[in-house]
């Protein structure tokens, strides 16, 4: 929308000074000729916009020029801007970036005393392009179609109506609507191949704040372990639950609900090795017992020539 642009172009010259209209063009994907005509309308709505000839030439707001009105507090506006780049270092997406842009020129020039830094979720070239495309689809209300290889091993062609994406288990997830089941599954963005928005609109409305999942990684499982003292801290970082006994030489108990077809938590406890032992449940136990048992007569047989 128009009146987005404005607000727009107004913080970015508040924000950077001086700025051709060549580069506000490219930053608004809009022609130089839209530029310029959005900054008369500035300089006629009384922001006053000054014009900068030669070849250092350019636009800029007039120093000591601020806007009065705002919706939130200086600290409220830091936090804000802390959650927009946090986001922004997660996901590459334009809007976003404008969005940091405009609300950056509120919050206060103290550095706030949070930092977020979600780059780790910043996947590779395939996963973004398709975070894009699912996005897209999920504004236009669209159902998409994909190849998929679920937690089972078994692939099979799915059309979904995407309803949300989302960062958790350290991978990106789309939450949607899988009419077969008629209801709401949790499929894993790296499993996905051949991805495509369909013509097909949506069959019904979708509210996330309602949605109870089916996930594809399988039923949760509460899993309870002892663990030696010396692997508390990894406990605590890695498997997202918490300490439910601790005895006088520092071991401890410690209790953690997880996915269980993920492949995640099930590789940090083999990486503990004897430093930790699963009391319950038993499927677990038998589960790394075979593990075990398989690992064993891999590296006990002789490397192949």
């Amino acid at each position: 929308m128009k009146i987005d642009r404005l607000m727009g172009i107004t913080l970015y010259l508040l924000n950077h000074g001086q700025t051709s209209a060549r580069k506000l063009a490219e930053e608004f994907e809009v022609s130089s000729r839209t530029i310029v005509r959005d900054l008369e309308t500035l300089d006629r709505a009384g922001i006053p916009i000054q014009s900068l000839h030669g070849a250092q030439g350019g636009y800029r707001i007039m120093e000591g020029y601020v806007l009065e009105k705002q919706a939130a507090t200086k600290q409220e506006y830091n936090w804000i801007v802390t959650a927009l780049k946090g986001m922004v270092s997660a996901y590459a997406n334009k809007q976003l970036e404008q969005s940091l842009a405009k609300l950056e020129g509120f919050r206060d020039a103290e550095t706030a005393p949070v930092s977020l830094d979600l780059s780790a979720a910043s996947e590779d070239a395939r996963i973004n392009a398709s975070l894009r495309l699912l996005e897209d689809a999920i504004y236009k209300k669209r159902i998409v179609q994909f190849s998929y290889t679920n937690g089972s091993d078994v692939r099979k062609d799915l059309r979904v109506e995407p309803v949300l994406l989302q960062y958790k288990w350290y991978s990106w997830y789309l939450i949607g609507y899988y009419e077969k089941y008629r209801d709401y599954c949790m499929f894993k963005l790296v499993r996905m191949e051949r991805l495509k928005m369909t013509e097909q609109k949506n069959t019904k409305l979708h509210d996330p704040s309602q949605i109870k999942l089916r996930h594809d990684t399988g039923r949760s499982i509460d899993i309870t372990l002892y663990g030696e003292a010396s692997i508390k801290s990894k406990c605590r970082e890695y498997l997202n639950g918490r300490i439910i006994k601790e005895y006088e030489n520092g071991d401890f108990e410690f209790f953690f609900s997880a996915p269980e077809r993920e492949a995640f938590w099930y590789g940090v406890l083999l990486s503990f090795g004897n430093r930790v032992k699963v009391i319950e449940p038993e499927e677990v136990k038998e589960r790394i017992l075979q593990t075990c048992l398989e690992l064993q007569e891999a590296y006990g047989k002789e490397a192949p020539l």
